[in-house]
């Protein structure tokens, strides 16, 4: 079997999963090749695709948040898409693949499977809906734009979805969550859509051993017997990954127990003032690409906090609980899935800084802690291993290969 995974980027979130399962997929003898965006080498469709938003949006803090998929790639004569028995859709927005060139590749009659990493799929345009239900109907009223209305970009986008989106699509979430929202969504309600979660590598994001949380210890200067609070982000400074309430929960620990010792590891890009209105002594790491590093930065921390508002199914998540850190976080999208509550970390109500900062000092302070350890592991083992999500995929693929195409 000949799998094309498709993707506009290979970094980012859906960049990461996707080269992943390419890699779970070769592992067990599924041939995966991926073609990105960046592949093409042609930059016209993603600033065609911006400059075509910018009349419409509400100002700049939503300029990657909605995609109007205008612009894109005609790769339905592409080599990589002839060789290729399956076609499989990631994250394609941003100028690689427009909604005709969806239509375009389910014309060249080869079963096409799409994983949603975020809402986009089934919305007017955003890639997270921000509490707004209006993808159950026909969108419109949009609060990313300049000039909501009934009628508006969003209404018009969703349309042209519904017009264009072929028939002949198998959807994929990586979580329970997005799932049960994608099928209660106007567009893809008649589709098929099932749950599989992204793989990971067991083997190279692992426990570490005592020495080597000691030697990392020791590298960053944390002083001893300070406890480990690892946060991660791309941008920090990104709302919907909960910065404030982590910043609130902190302040809250820090007054209701002045005399626990506590580091923080941030991993991203962060602001230098971010940085300092943390109350406790903070590690600036950013941005870190490196396997290995990262195994070392999640195996050392003592609990990795994931306070985000809207989220899918989180690699740091998964990261974190392979290195065998327990995580505490908010009652968001995936999360809960992926963390039993007591049982490999904490769930706090989501925006509750105060029970999130009572998660952290449970995690921190359990006499269990190996127990914790232990139990992130075995779920990662059980549920994300290469070998699991890569069987799941395979049997889906052959499934569509059995069944002929179609178009409406």
């Amino acid at each position: 079997m000949n799998v094309l995974l498709l993707n506009t980027y290979e970094h980012g979130g859906a960049g990461v999963a996707c080269r992943r399962l390419q890699a779970a997929l070769n592992e067990t003898g599924v041939r995966a090749n991926l073609l990105t965006g960046n592949d093409l080498g042609r930059r016209f469709p993603f600033y065609a695709e911006r400059l075509s938003f910018l009349p419409y949006e509400r100002d700049k803090s939503v300029r990657f948040s909605f995609s109007p998929a205008n612009f894109g790639n005609n790769i339905s004569t592409h080599p990589l898409v002839r060789e290729a028995d399956v076609l499989h859709l990631h994250w394609i927005n941003q100028g690689f693949l427009s909604l005709d060139n969806i239509r375009q590749l389910a014309e060249t009659g080869k079963p096409l499977v799409w994983t949603l990493h975020d809402m986009w799929a089934f919305t007017g345009g955003c890639h997270y809906s921000r509490g707004c239900d209006h993808f159950r109907q026909t969108c419109g009223e949009c609060p990313y734009l300049r000039r909501p209305a009934a009628h508006d970009l969003s209404n018009r986008i969703w349309r042209r979805k519904h017009k264009l989106f072929p028939k002949n699509i198998q959807f994929v979430t990586c979580s329970e969550w997005l799932a049960g929202v994608a099928r209660s969504s106007s567009l893809l309600q008649h589709y098929p859509v099932t749950a599989i979660a992204n793989p990971i590598d067991t083997t190279v994001f692992k426990p570490l051993t005592a020495a080597e949380r000691a030697a990392f210890r020791l590298e960053k200067g944390v002083a001893p017997g300070s406890k480990l609070l690892l946060f991660a982000a791309m941008k920090v400074s990104e709302t919907r990954k909960g910065f404030q309430f982590l910043l609130e929960s902190l302040r809250f620990l820090k007054a209701q127990h002045p005399d626990f010792q506590l580091e923080i590891l941030v991993l991203g890009r962060a602001e230098p003032e971010s940085l300092a209105a943390l109350p406790y002594p903070a590690h600036a790491l950013g941005l870190v690409q490196d396997q290995a590093d990262l195994v070392r930065i999640y195996g050392t921390a003592d609990v990795f906090v994931i306070p985000s508002l809207e989220d899918n199914l989180p690699n740091t998540v998964m990261e974190s609980l392979a290195c065998g850190t327990p995580v505490a976080g908010f009652n968001t999208g995936g999360i809960p899935e992926m963390v039993e509550h007591l049982q490999e970390g904490y769930i706090a109500p989501q925006g509750d800084s105060q029970a999130l900062a009572d998660g952290v000092l449970w995690v921190l302070n359990r006499d269990a802690g190996d127990a914790l350890r232990d139990a992130a592991r075995k779920k990662v083992e059980a549920r994300y291993a290469n070998a699991v999500i890569a069987e799941k995929y395979t049997e889906l693929y052959r499934s569509l290969s059995r069944m002929s195409p179609y178009l409406e």
